[in-house]
């Protein structure tokens, strides 16, 4: 009872520094919007090729990109943490009985918020182009979207807390981040990539995530891949969540 009461009020702190400062939801929007009006045209060619899936180039390509904003996203929050680190806002909190967990708990849970509001937005935009897409189908997406953004947001906060500088922080977590979209299949389909590269994606978490989006946007929620897609990201969310926490204990123990 008294972490949810804890992450609630550290949620309430953070959701109204981004209610005061809203423009950072419309800022997260214009890289995957971008993506839709200048990359996406491209693929309508290769819609028609062996090894792209059926259902039309955007309900193909929006689906990635919802997952690329849930990443994205997620993954340059440490750099305010850095900021309170500086102002010694965790040095302060180390007299407060707030729970561990529930520090990172409420940063994250706005950093959902926040994401999940851009994907709303991104999808609507979307519809004019020709996406098509049901409503569970929308909610199944956005708890997807959900969960990557918050295995995103927890280990962004843990790299933060452990290395306490932007100019450390911000060319680690954006590096390590393009290998890993790349392997996934964000800008293209797998099943146009050689084998080498398809086993390599085998091995990377988000590219089941990818691969769940693309299923449920291409109106195969019975998928099985949809099922492992989300099991996949609430696992590895759990043990982000684990190790994001205990960065916060030894920070501000």
């Amino acid at each position: 009872m008294k972490l949810l009461r804890d992450t609630w009020l550290v949620f309430g702190r953070y959701l109204g520094l981004l209610v005061r400062n809203p423009a950072w939801v419309v800022i997260g929007v214009v890289q995957p919007l971008l993506y839709l009006l200048l990359f996406a045209p491209l693929l309508q060619p290769l819609a028609n090729m062996r090894g792209f899936p059926s259902g039309g180039a955007y309900n193909v390509f929006v689906p990635v990109l919802l997952v690329q904003l849930g990443m994205f996203g997620a993954a340059g929050v440490g750099f305010s943490l850095i900021s309170e680190l500086r102002m010694g806002v965790i040095e302060r909190l180390r007299v407060t009985p707030v729970s561990r967990v529930a520090l990172l708990l409420g940063r994250a849970m706005r950093d959902m918020l926040s994401i999940l509001v851009q994907s709303l937005i991104l999808i609507l935009l979307s519809l004019p182009f020709g996406l098509s897409i049901n409503p569970v189908g929308v909610v199944v997406v956005l708890a997807l979207i959900a969960l990557i953004g918050l295995l995103t947001a927890s280990v962004a906060y843990a790299v933060a807390l452990w290395l306490r500088s932007e100019d450390s922080y911000a060319p680690l977590i954006f590096t390590s981040t393009l290998p890993i979209l790349l392997t996934s299949g964000v800008l293209l389909p797998l099943g146009l990539a050689p084998q080498w590269l398809r086993n390599i994606a085998s091995l990377n978490p988000l590219s089941y995530a990818v691969d769940a989006a693309r299923a449920v946007f291409l109106a195969d929620l019975g998928n099985p891949s949809v099922v492992k897609g989300v099991v996949i990201m609430a696992v590895l969310s759990v043990i982000a969540i684990v190790i994001g926490a205990r960065a916060f204990s030894q920070a501000a123990a």
